[in-house]
């Protein structure tokens, strides 16, 4: 699957980085104000599915490479879920890894504004997610919010955790 996807929009893909340990561990990334999409919001290492990418797995591999100098070669992959389409045009395919807890991060500054880690069991528990309302473009839309600490993660990588969570129940 290169460029479009099975779905109707542009073919994409995120790495969801658990880190083993005995409290595990989420990598999240805050992508800069600068950014012409989805600016200054927390998002998944990840992006659109390159030609040259032999699967969605390696296009994830290859945008959390690029974006947070994370090596291929230190994540073992669990396995992908299912597509999530976005209101913003992109079929998402979520793959899931398991990567080292002591692994040095380095955010890429022309997409990656901050590189952080979130308890795994606080983003996947059902009471710290909460439905919003917001009207954008004259539409009024919901999406869900998690709040760990003074982070709102929100829209796509919120839905996509409790897509997560409601897998692993």
């Amino acid at each position: 699957m290169r460029g479009k996807s099975a779905g109707t929009g542009m073919a994409a893909a995120v790495l969801i980085a658990v880190t083993d340990r005995p409290e595990p561990g989420l990598i999240l990334t805050l992508r800069p104000e600068t950014m012409r999409r989805h600016a200054g919001q927390i998002a998944f290492p990840g992006g659109r599915v390159d030609p040259e990418d032999a699967d969605e797995i390696a296009a994830a591999l290859r945008e959390a490479q690029e974006e947070v100098a994370l090596p291929p070669s230190a994540v073992e992959i669990v396995g992908t879920m299912g597509l999530y389409q976005t209101g913003t045009g992109f079929d998402i395919v979520p793959v899931l890894g398991v990567i080292a807890p002591d692994l040095v991060l380095v955010p890429h500054d022309a997409e990656v504004a901050a590189v952080f880690e979130v308890p795994l069991n606080f983003v996947l528990d059902p009471a710290n997610l909460v439905e919003q309302h917001a009207t954008i473009d004259g539409i009024e839309r919901r999406y869900l919010q998690i709040t760990w600490g003074e982070r709102r993660i929100w829209g796509a990588t919120a839905a996509m955790l409790a897509n997560l969570a409601a897998r692993l129940r």
